[in-house]
């Protein structure tokens, strides 16, 4: 049985939703899709409906919205997440990826708040080109990650509340590595996701990153940036236990892999600028069939 079928989801537009949120999953985020193919198959278009949601999103702001001024962007943002809005207040959207999104949120109750402040986070993308300190950074990886962790949470399906609280840290560490290996790409657009103040306490600031050059200042402020987000994971990690046991393994190799591109920045030697951080497919493989074995036996068990 395919995984639509599985999930209940019959309706042939509904569908076609929900394939193209998995298409995007594939697309864009490998990662997330080969941990995502660890879980029930019952499960697994609603995580796609989530990924589809964020990332059509990012892409409005980044890539497909290429073209158009800053002034186009906004408003094709704002066109966009106002449709969203009005679905989830309404309970029933027309637009390709909002199908899929509202069915999912209608199915496990998710709180609407976190999709508006996901969608504030985008905004914040096309005037905001930089962060004084990590509380100002919080600010926006509050809407742009941990509120996806806290929607994956009754998808995943919770033993406890006190799962929410883990998910929204995995979140932040999961973005902090990505900041940590998108310098370069981040600069292109103009942005700057590393705290100035923790950069200049070792004597980085943005001229320095601007010049593309790997210093010894921005070598210790890598370090320390690389130091939080292992820290997070390790506070994250035992939370994991809080969720339905055929969700555990899914999520473990998500933390190992996703926050596992910090190691890879290491073996770079930090050359953030000419190197893209990249779990090795050996790897992948590795720790997918590692959590492969975790999930069949949580399945018969």
């Amino acid at each position: 049985m395919d995984e639509l079928t599985s999930a209940g989801i019959l309706d042939p537009e509904l569908r076609a939703s929900y394939a193209e949120c998995k298409r995007l999953n594939a697309l864009h985020g490998k990662t997330y899709y080969l941990a995502t193919l660890l879980l029930p198959k019952a499960k697994r278009p609603f995580v796609h409906a989530l990924y589809g949601f964020a990332r059509y999103a990012d892409e409005i702001v980044d890539d497909l919205a290429s073209h158009l001024t800053p002034a186009e962007k906004e408003s094709e943002l704002r066109r966009w997440s106002d449709s969203i809005v009005k679905s989830l207040e309404t309970g029933k959207s027309d637009d390709h990826i909002g199908r899929a999104l509202i069915d999912t949120v209608n199915r496990f109750n998710i709180p609407h708040a976190h999709f508006s402040a996901f969608l504030h986070s985008m905004a914040m993308d096309l005037t905001v080109t930089e962060y004084e300190s990590f509380e100002d950074l919080m600010k926006y990886i509050y809407g742009s990650a941990c509120v996806i962790g806290l929607e994956m949470v009754p998808v995943l399906g919770a033993i406890s509340d006190q799962a929410y609280e883990p998910a929204e840290k995995l979140g932040t560490a999961f973005q902090l590595a990505n900041f940590i290996r998108d310098v370069g790409e981040d600069l292109d657009r103009g942005r700057v996701y590393l705290p100035l103040n923790e950069l200049g306490a070792h004597g980085v600031d943005r001229a320095m990153l601007e010049r593309r050059t790997l210093t010894p200042e921005i070598v210790s402020a890598l370090k320390e940036q690389i130091a939080r987000v292992r820290t997070l994971q390790g506070q994250a990690n035992p939370g994991i236990e809080f969720l339905s046991p055929t969700s555990r393994p899914c999520i473990q190799a998500a933390s190992e892999l996703y926050c596992g591109i910090v190691d890879e920045v290491e073996n770079n030697n930090y050359e953030i600028f000419t190197k893209r951080a990249k779990t090795s497919t050996s790897k992948r493989m590795k720790v997918a069939s590692r959590a492969y074995l975790r999930s069949v036996i949580a399945r018969m068990g």
